[in-house]
This record gives C-alpha cells, sequence and structure tokens, in this order.
C-alpha cells in the first residue's frame, strides 16, 4: 500500500513523498520524493515523527487543534505528547509502552491533515497518557 507521508527530522527538515516499506521494527525504509520521484533512505532513529497524511501540501491556512472531541472515545488511550522542540501534539494510542522506540498516535483533531503519526520516543521530551 503507497502510504502519503511527511518525515520529520529531529534537525528540523521535513521530507514529503511516499513510502511502502515502513515498518515499525526496522531501523530504515524507503522514502520517494514527491518532487522528484526519487528514492531515499530514511533512519527512524534521525526523525521526529512520520506522519501519514491524506494530502502532501496540507492546508497552511488551517489552524492545528489539539482538543478532543468531547463525543470522540477513540479507539485507545488519550495521551499527549510533547517533542523535544516544544511541539504539543494529542491524540488516541493504542499502543504506548514506556521502553520502547515509537508508537502509533491518531490526532485528536479528526479534520487534521494527518490520518496518524508514528512518534519516535527520543525525540520527546514528556509522553503522558491523559
Amino acid at each position: 500500500m503507497l502510504n502519503r507521508i511527511v518525515a520529520h527530522f529531529q534537525d528540523g527538515n521535513l521530507l514529503r513523498g511516499h513510502t511502502v516499506d515502513f515498518f515499525p521494527a526496522r531501523d530504515q525504509f524507503h522514502l520517494v520524493l514527491a518532487e522528484e520521484g526519487k528514492p531515499v533512505e530514511v533512519r527512524v532513529a534521525d526523525l521526529k515523527g512520520l506522519f501519514f497524511v491524506r494530502d502532501l501540501k496540507g492546508d497552511g491556512m488551517r489552524k492545528k487543534s489539539n482538543q478532543y472531541d468531547p463525543n470522540d472515545h477513540g479507539l485507545g488511550r488519550k495521551v499527549r505528547v510533547i517533542f523535544k522542540d516544544g511541539e504539543v501534539l494529542q491524540g488516541f494510542t493504542q499502543v504506548y509502552q514506556p521502553g520502547r522506540s515509537g508508537f502509533f498516535l491518531v490526532p485528536a483533531d479528526k479534520h487534521a491533515n494527518t490520518e496518524r503519526c508514528y512518534v519516535v520516543v527520543t525525540a520527546t521530551r514528556e509522553v503522558r497518557i491523559l
């Protein structure tokens, strides 16, 4: 399955494109760059997070929200992630366990461009179950 992704690196860089070989248990994967169509190898340890998105361009005018819909009980536990760069992301997770290298999070904002995010734990300052 072709996944549209935005790779956010811990150094602040971003790469947009597609992948078919990302697996959480692997140390690297290939990202086919959207603009060049050229594959590059990405090391998971270099990432802040891997954002699986609806659209690679996004909507720069849309205001981001971390608010939970009071009627949405989501799948899994509510979680707040504070990244080392100060970004805060809230959502639902089914698999967060301290000591693991990462976990998937579905954003609280159902209308966000991000459908789900693989959070790399070494890029976080805090992960809190709400």
